[in-house]
């Protein structure tokens, strides 16, 4: 009876699962979504307990993590600024590949007999756990500017080639010996292989990096849950495996770039051949920009990154409707790999409370910047420099990008002229169209917005 009632919570948390997956997928029910998923999990927790056979000798242990993992994870989310959710992200996905790590030992380690199907699972899982924890926070580290710089070297190349060999050798001892030192070596070398994979990949290369570490977590949790003979984990850990592997697919599309390429080199150094300037820069003052904003039919607002640390959205939405009471339409472009992890746009923009309707894809709002007469750029950088188009010799050559330059006005709210996260500096600051508005996004915005509102 006790089991029944385990496997049908796990089948419900699972369900719980799917439906809070597909309610995320739309901006407008993805706070319900995130709800339902954190019931099923809640619910898969309690169907744990439920282990007719089981012997909580540490139940008190056991309690006790769950009230303070509860603690941490409260506190994060009240403190954790949206600029820093991408490092959170990082840390979630590694502190669950480590879990995995830990599983696998564990279990390796108490288990009374081992057998070859339980033996792969869980080293399958020790592994790949392992490169997804170490990965991650080499990834929160490079996110949060700890370690910036990214070094693409053939040396590197080779490391890894030579330990994925030995990391493959050691796997099939570890399979016909079933030993626990075994184990413990080729977990060891899987960290080692997620530091130096992820080791020289550039900063502009992190959204893509950050869904695949979460593909690897999923399929770590999936490959655990059946060495422990769990549902939930199999269930979960296939669904973030999946997602993480579409969303892998979609942000490397996003960048015209192969995962495979990502992985092996990643653009992101310094692109020393495109550092000489290519005209003058012209600047605007923000009475100027008010003037020209106001007196416009069409605007389009560019968010990127510089928006997101300065925590302008408040300010950008109140831009917004202050110039549609003057008869002017203002749509939003929103690029796939706008600042640091997908989504990162739209999630600031909602919480400034931004109609989601106003917000456009790459794909659908290019075709209208021809049409538009200003187009203000907030902070974003990599992803509207022509260089993508124009200069075969930039790391950024081939990678999609919102079509700014194709606007009559161009007005870029930049803090200096420092090269965004590629390390390339954007010839769109020399466009004869281009007027650069230096400052801080958020109090030069709030200035434009007073200057409005005495026109």
């Amino acid at each position: 009876m006790i089991d029944s009632l385990r496997e049908l919570g796990y089948l419900i948390s699972a369900f719980l699962f799917i439906l809070g997956i597909k309610y995320m997928g739309n901006p407008v029910t993805s706070i319900r979504g995130n709800i339902i998923s954190a019931a099923g999990m809640f619910i898969a927790i309690i169907s744990t307990f439920l282990q007719g056979k089981a012997n909580f000798n540490n139940l008190w242990f056991i309690i006790l993590a769950i009230l303070s993992g509860s603690f941490v994870g409260t506190y994060l989310a009240r403190v954790v600024k949206f600029t820093e959710m991408p490092q959170m992200v990082s840390f979630f996905n590694g502190m669950g590949g480590l879990t995995i790590v830990l599983i696998s030992i564990i279990e390796f380690l108490h288990r009374k007999t081992v057998d070859k199907i339980f033996t792969i699972s869980a080293g399958f899982s020790g592994i790949i756990g392992a490169i997804s924890f170490v990965g991650s926070m080499l990834a929160m580290a490079k996110l949060w500017g700890i370690l910036e710089k990214s070094y693409r070297s053939n040396f590197i190349r080779v490391f890894n080639s030579i330990l994925l060999i030995l990391i493959v050798l050691f796997f099939g001892i570890l399979i016909f010996e079933g030993s626990y030192g075994w184990l413990i070596l080729v977990i060891i070398l899987g960290g080692i292989l997620g530091f130096s994979g992820v080791f020289p990949i550039g900063g502009a290369d992190m959204p893509v990096i950050i869904a695949l570490l979460n593909a690897f977590t999923g399929l770590a949790a999936s490959i655990a849950g059946f060495a422990i003979n769990n549902n939930a984990m199999i269930v979960s850990g296939t669904l973030v495996g999946a997602s993480g592997t579409i969303l892998t697919i979609l942000m490397a599309k996003a960048m015209n770039r192969s995962v495979l390429g990502v992985i092996l080199g990643g653009f992101g150094g310094v692109d020393t051949t495109s550092q000489t300037q290519k005209g003058n820069i012209q600047e605007i003052t923000v009475q100027d920009a008010a003037i020209l904003l106001s007196y416009s039919r069409k605007v389009i607002i560019v968010p990127g990154y510089g928006m997101a640390v300065s925590g302008a959205q408040n300010e950008v939405h109140e831009l917004e409707e202050l110039l549609e009471k003057k008869g002017v339409e203002v749509k939003y472009a929103i690029h796939p790999v706008a600042g640091r992890m997908p989504g990162h746009m739209n999630v600031l923009l909602a919480e400034a409370k931004v109609d989601y309707s106003k917000l456009y894809e790459m794909e659908y709002i290019n075709p209208e910047f021809k049409n538009t007469d200003v187009v203000l750029v907030v902070g974003a950088n990599d992803i509207v420099n022509p260089a993508a188009k124009n200069n075969p010799n930039s790391p950024l050559y081939g990678m999609p990008i919102l079509e700014v330059d194709q606007a009559q006005n161009i007005i870029f709210m930049k803090r200096s002229l420092r090269p965004g996260f590629a390390g390339v500096e954007n010839e769109l600051f020399f466009n004869p169209k281009t007027r650069m508005l230096f400052g801080d996004a958020k109090e030069t915005l709030k200035k434009l917005i007073n200057e409005i509102k005495n026109i």
